[in-house]
């Protein structure tokens, strides 16, 4: 059986309906930057989920066991369009221009699961 880890980040979009309904159609086949789906299963993204309720997402990220977060996302900054869908995805969220994914998104704390209760 294949293990694999899982993460857990949040971000605010800006609270503003027209913004977040073009964000999100953004992230349709078709919209989104073929090069930024290549970069992500490059550097070894199995699966990744973005749930929105409101204006606050949530990415869930799978990968195998060993990836290493920091290292996967600056070579991930480096790879083609990954600026500049940083630069247009930032026109959205809530964030200091010109901040990183990794400035953007903040990692969660997993502190209760129920399969260990």
């Amino acid at each position: 059986m294949k293990h694999t880890r899982r993460y857990v980040q949040i971000l605010n979009l800006k609270p503003d309906p027209d913004l977040i309904r073009t964000y999100k159609q953004w992230h349709t086949k078709g919209k989104i930057f073929p090069e930024v789906v290549e970069g992500l299963r490059a550097i070894g993204i199995e699966e990744m989920e973005i749930y929105i309720a409101d204006n606050r997402l949530v990415m869930i990220v799978e990968a195998e066991e060993g990836f290493c977060w920091d290292e996967a996302f600056a070579t991930l900054a480096t790879m083609p369009r990954q600026e500049e869908w940083e630069a247009l995805m930032g026109q959205f969220q809530e964030c200091n221009p010109g901040s990183s994914s990794a400035e953007k998104w903040k990692m969660t704390e997993l502190f209760f699961k129920l399969s260990e209760m």
